[in-house]
């Protein structure tokens, strides 16, 4: 299916979305088709966005569909257990990353469906969209924004929206 307004497109301008561009930061492993748990690459694809996450402590929700992110969230990274590419709660021993972070960068989440609901162990976990440390900063693997930029997207996303990463970007 073609994109839409409705979709955020990657490009090397930045990402297009409802008719406007917004600089973005990716991945420090660039653009990639073979994605793998820790390269750090933002994968090429059609990710849907499945969740929106945010801190109410910090900021009013975005959207009616945003769900606050609690004390002990966490998101698991430990490729090959139960809950790998999931959010999971405190206690959870294995490999994770806080979602209530000290710094901004989690405020408003964005989360996509790569490698997820099913994840196949190794193939990467948790492409979100989130606020950038500064710009021209790579993330992860994630796709980053400035927090005005982000809070503007997240107003305006639609349930089931497209992420859209084109195989032309990838390196």
């Amino acid at each position: 299916m073609p994109a839409t307004p409705k979709d955020l497109v990657l490009s090397r301008r930045g990402v297009r979305f409802a008719g406007r561009w917004f600089a973005c930061t990716v991945g420090r492993g660039g653009v990639r088709r073979d994605k793998q748990e820790g390269d750090g690459a933002t994968p090429v694809g059609v990710h849907r966005i499945v969740a929106m996450l945010y801190r109410p402590e910090r900021l009013p929700p975005p959207t009616v569909w945003a769900r606050p992110i609690r004390p002990g969230d966490l998101w698991s990274d430990a490729s090959g257990r139960a809950g790998y590419n999931h959010l999971v709660r405190v206690p959870y021993p294995h490999s994770h990353e806080k979602m209530r972070r000290p710094d901004p960068l989690y405020d408003i989440v964005l989360v996509t469906d790569w490698n997820w609901p099913v994840a196949t162990p190794g193939k990467g976990s948790a492409i979100f969209l989130h606020q950038w440390r500064r710009p021209g900063f790579p993330t992860q693997g994630c796709v980053a924004f400035s927090r005005d930029d982000l809070r503007w997207i997240a107003e305006r996303l639609q349930p089931g929206a497209r992420l859209i990463v084109p195989e032309s970007m990838a390196g």
